[in-house]
């Protein structure tokens, strides 16, 4: 059994859409491996215990690779794998189909190769040089970074949208509040409704969130709770909004953070030009403008006017200008927010 069948079958038993046979072999696996209770699994943990499970597959699948006198059997996890009571409740999963069990165990309730369905999961890959365009089921819309891939069920099938990435990808979601959309890496969940973002997790390096438009819920994959969305978030989460990104280190045991990105984009045009005006209502301005927030004293600014025209400089270099006209400085802080200083002006 593959690990994409693997995440299938069980996928299937928890949405309510096993094949023939499929709920009862799962069950059965529950009453051999002693767990009468059944596979009931919180969503907040079941990425982690399935994590758990396919390692637990794999070094038994080695295992029984090293032995050629191996014959078909089923492999009781080790005493440790039994010890937390959420993953006992699911440890049934982490039974090893070697050879032909499958097939040995419940021969009159599995479906023979020839008529099983067509695999449930569609996969692209860009080798290419260049940037490729996917459209999905649901008309939303995926840019695709050379040397990334993505996976997903064939239709979008199931209560949820999920999108399974490698590498880097844009995101043009189509809203649909009904079915959320996920992007799962290796060490992010993000869930959107409908809007445009980028994800970033090549192997090896930090994972990367950045929203261009709409907002996005971010947790980190172990542990998360899928069904959280950017209206209702997690408390282990983050709520990203336009111009603000995350970047994750699972070797930083830090928790997820947000910042602005480094060039913020004008989300709402408008004409920047002050005669003689307070530079508070600048700093609003630049505040609608972009979507940041900015701290600032606003008794030290209260005497404080400029005459300027802004074109096409960035946020920053906006910033420049009114710090440089002042003798003020500005930093940006946390939770993508900007503190702008000053001593103030003579009345």
């Amino acid at each position: 059994m593959t690990e994409a069948a693997f995440e299938e079958l069980l996928q299937r038993y928890l949405d309510g859409t096993s094949r023939p046979g499929e709920r009862e072999l799962v069950e059965q696996w529950s009453d051999q491996l002693g767990a009468p209770e059944g596979l009931v699994l919180p969503a907040a943990d079941r990425e982690q215990v399935r994590a758990a499970m396919w390692r637990q597959i794999e070094h038994q699948t080695q295992t029984a690779a090293a032995a050629p006198t191996a014959t078909s059997r089923v492999v009781q996890p080790p005493a440790s794998f039994w010890r937390p009571p959420v993953v006992r409740r699911w440890a049934a999963a982490a039974l090893l189909l070697i050879g032909g069990a499958l097939a040995v165990l419940l021969p009159h309730k599995w479906p023979p190769a020839a008529s099983a369905p067509a695999a449930t999961w569609v996969q692209h890959r860009n080798a290419g040089q260049q940037v490729q365009l996917f459209t999905l089921a649901d008309h939303s819309r995926i840019a695709l970074s050379p040397g990334s891939s993505f996976r997903y069920r064939a239709g979008l099938a199931g209560p949820r949208r999920e999108v399974r990435l490698k590498g880097e990808a844009f995101f043009q979601v189509a809203k649909d509040p009904a079915r959320p959309f996920l992007v799962y890496t290796d060490q992010l969940v993000t869930t959107v409704l409908g809007t445009s973002f980028r994800v970033k997790a090549y192997a090896g390096r930090d994972n990367e969130v950045t929203v261009q438009e709409g907002r996005v819920s971010v947790q980190r994959r172990q542990g998360a709770d899928l069904s959280a969305t950017p209206a209702q978030a997690t408390t282990q989460g983050i709520v990203l909004l336009p111009n603000q990104q995350t970047v994750y280190s699972p070797l930083a045991a830090q928790p997820l953070l947000k910042s602005l990105v480094a060039n913020p984009a004008v989300l709402a045009p408008r004409v920047f030009t002050f005669e003689k005006q307070p530079v508070a209502k600048v700093l609003q301005a630049l505040e609608q403008a972009y979507g940041v927030e900015i701290l600032y004293d606003q008794r030290k600014l209260a005497n404080c006017t400029v005459t300027v025209t802004f074109y096409q400089e960035s946020l920053y270099e906006k910033l420049d200008v009114l710090s440089t006209a002042l003798g003020a400085s500005y930093s940006t802080i946390d939770n993508a927010r900007i503190r702008f200083r000053s001593n103030g002006c003579a009345p």
